[in-house]
């Protein structure tokens, strides 16, 4: 087994109001992100994949309280350092690719000065013809064509596509061990979203990567393990195999069903019912037990357990306690 290199242990999260009430959103998580591998976190809208990143940055906002758990970076617990200690992390061990690029980057500064900046916070005593021919390879790297020029133009004279290939450079130049992409191919036509993708697939070989999406066909070409969230919850997650042939959860479930095939071409392509809870609406049992086609008493007053399906593969939910029961396999967990 590989090591660890970022770990969620039983981590919870949630919206402080101004009476001291605290709204839980993120609830008991828990899932590694060994070295090397690619991990896939997928959900609807609101289902807490965003959240779960900024708190590994440290740049969740304001009002947000941490209700219990640890976040380990190299057994390092993230949670329990402070703002310097974070700044020497974020931005060279762990960098993230935001998902609207043209809001990410500064429009009056050049490309070469906005990606010069990052290796100069965290190797000052470079040169600044080093830094120079390290941007310009960089963008080489993600593919940009006549780099020397344009490193020297400005945000507003890229395409979404382009801007996405630089926002990339500059979270990879320093050599990050960890790299967290939120929803990266949003808003990109397909061409271009195919090219991001192989260059997604070619950053593992230097890295660790935290894919955020909701698209499982961008997991299946990039990733090796995904994690399913609903609303602030790990549903289910396992390998990249054990989740998409053999899928637990009635909302991976679903999930599946609605991804288009050629078939889907001839009927009305499936849809989840109902929608995901807000933060105030959450239900008491199985926070997807509102939608699910599959609900039991039990799933309305109570957290489902953990169920161990094999060794990676895990699904929070009732449907499987009489499996353990029956012989067919898996165990309660914790």
């Amino acid at each position: 087994m590989m090591a660890a290199l970022i770990e969620f242990k039983n981590y919870s999260m949630g919206f402080q109001s101004r009476k001291g009430h605290v709204d839980n959103l993120l609830d008991h998580i828990n899932f590694t992100i060994e070295e090397g591998k690619a991990v896939g976190i997928v959900g609807e809208s609101g289902c807490g994949k965003s959240m779960t990143s900024l708190s590994i940055m440290g740049l969740l906002p304001e009002g947000v309280k941490v209700q219990g758990g640890e976040i380990l970076f190299q057994g390092n617990d993230l949670l329990k350092k402070n703002r310097k200690e974070m700044q020497k992390i974020v931005g060279k061990d762990i960098t993230m690719i935001f998902q609207e690029p043209m809001t990410s980057l500064n429009p009056v500064l050049t490309i070469e000065k906005q990606i010069g900046e990052v290796l100069k916070k965290h190797y000052p005593n470079l040169s600044n013809q080093e830094v120079h021919e390290k941007v310009i390879k960089e963008l080489d790297a993600v593919g940009i064509a006549n780099p020397e020029e344009r490193a020297k133009q400005y945000p507003h004279q890229f395409s979404g596509g382009m801007r996405q290939r630089v926002m990339i450079a500059m979270a990879i130049i320093c050599g990050p061990k960890l790299l967290i992409a939120d929803e990266p191919t949003t808003a990109l036509d397909v061409t271009i979203q195919a090219q991001v993708l192989d260059l997604m697939k070619s950053l593992k070989q230097n890295g660790s990567l935290m894919l955020i999406t909701h698209n499982l066909g961008v997991v299946a070409q990039v990733c090796d393990e995904i994690v399913v969230m609903y609303a602030g919850r790990v549903v289910e997650k396992g390998t990249l195999k054990d989740v998409f042939d053999n899928p637990k959860h009635p909302y991976t479930q679903g999930l599946m069903k609605s991804i288009p095939t050629l078939d889907s071409v001839k009927e009305d392509l499936y849809t989840i019912p109902g929608m995901v809870p807000g933060i105030r609406d959450f239900p008491k049992g199985c926070r997807f037990a509102p939608r699910c086609d599959k609900v039991c008493p039990e799933c309305m007053e109570q957290v489902p357990p953990i169920i161990q399906i094999n060794e990676k593969h895990q699904v929070q939910c009732f449907l499987y306690n009489n499996d353990i029961i029956n012989g067919k396999g898996g165990e309660t967990v914790g």
